[in-house]
């Protein structure tokens, strides 16, 4: 059989009360090209992390999933996250040898990191 190997995170899935009120805050502070219907697709985008993300786990007051995503302007992105309906909930960071961080929720309370590279 081989050697085994680790299996990446290959996809992602928001859930929302209101999808179309989320659709539009991600398309907004993301540029995501989010599809229509009940099942709304989200297409990989240019530069991401090849072969894929990676991730951590930690010890937190709540469970669930945390999507962390790169922005070119942290300030203007908290801004604008601030301005569609999203909350901020650290202010930026700076992880020691890694990028700036900053930590908000979306419109449905969905936790969401920024990332300047």
């Amino acid at each position: 059989m081989g050697d085994d190997w680790s299996r990446p995170v290959v996809h992602f899935e928001i859930v929302a009360r209101d999808p179309v009120k989320q659709a539009a805050f991600y398309r907004a502070l993301c540029h995501w090209d989010i599809g229509e219907g009940p099942i709304m697709a989200i297409p990989a985008g240019l530069g991401g992390p090849e072969p894929g993300p990676a991730g951590h786990m930690r010890q937190g007051d709540r469970a669930g999933v945390t999507l962390y995503v790169q922005v070119r302007d942290l300030r203007a992105s908290l801004a604008l996250a601030v301005e569609l309906g999203g909350q901020i909930v650290a202010e930026p960071f700076d992880i020691p040898g890694g990028p700036t961080l900053a930590a908000i929720d979306d419109p449905e309370g969905v936790a969401l990191v920024l990332v300047q590279q």
